[in-house]
């Protein structure tokens, strides 16, 4: 077992969107922030606790990851859009600020083309979706559920109280499969989106890029690629940081609230 409960201070919501069982953790008051966490969660939530100083902090766990359930049926980024389209009619969400990390980072960006008069500003966060030229060491499929952590971050302290003392314990390993489960069906034949560039002029909105510096996952090359197709987006990076830059620097955290304020 973890150390540490990933979502301390954060209440549950269970919705069951398109017979899809969807749990959403919220924390705060304020104006709403909508946050897309990557492919797992089990780092928990710990770096938003200062958003919820000043914003009402929901972040719905997607399906196939997390304690939200499954559906097979979906099977690519726009399935998830029409899936928290739907999620956001149910909560009377019409306008939010949108924060987006790795591959919820993808997936706020389509959300924000596609439904851009609901998003106020966004914000992503390490993303995930462009092709560029600084490719990712190995095959991440191929990787061991237990080696994948080491590769997210810089400090590896950061993120050991979320982990069990047994790195191959079963219930860590089902659940990292699970999720390379999910992963795969939406990105095993198209780990990029190819066509989302033409569509990036309509971010229109304030747009914030956040990455670290010594990100293995998404090499901080590949913001410049964003910032290139994002019509005045700007970008922050942090040193000493790897993929899971909010856990490790508060300095990230605290350069999105500015932003969203």
């Amino acid at each position: 077992m973890a150390a540490v409960e990933p979502f301390a201070h954060f209440e549950r919501e269970t919705h069951t969107v398109n017979g899809v069982k969807t749990v959403v953790l919220t924390a705060g008051r304020g104006q709403p922030l909508v946050f897309f966490h990557g492919a797992g969660i089990w780092h928990g939530l710990k770096f938003a606790l200062p958003w919820t100083e000043r914003f009402r902090v929901i972040v719905p766990m997607h399906p196939g990851i997390g304690e939200s359930g499954d559906d097979p049926a979906m099977t690519d980024i726009h399935d998830y859009v029409m899936h928290y389209l739907d999620l956001f009619d149910a909560l009377r969400l019409d306008k939010f600020h949108l924060v987006g990390f790795s591959l919820g980072g993808w997936l706020a960006a389509n959300f924000a083309v596609e439904h851009g008069h609901r998003v106020e500003r966004l914000v992503l966060v390490g993303s995930a979706g462009l092709r560029g030229k600084e490719r990712p060491k190995g095959d991440f499929f191929s990787l061991p559920p237990e080696q994948i952590p080491s590769l997210l971050v810089s400090n590896f302290d950061v993120i050991k109280p979320y982990l069990p003392d047994n790195p191959k314990d079963l219930d860590f390993m089902g659940e990292r499969y699970r999720e390379g489960a999910t992963l795969a069906r939406l990105l095993w034949e198209h780990p990029y989106d190819t066509k989302l560039p033409r569509y990036l002029h309509r971010l229109t909105m304030p747009t914030m890029l956040v990455w670290g510096e010594e990100d293995r996952l998404l090499p901080v090359q590949n913001a410049e690629l964003w910032r290139r197709h994002i019509p005045k987006a700007q970008l922050q990076t942090f040193k000493g940081a790897g993929h899971l830059v909010l856990d490790e620097k508060r300095e990230a955290v605290d350069a999105v609230q500015r932003f969203l304020s």
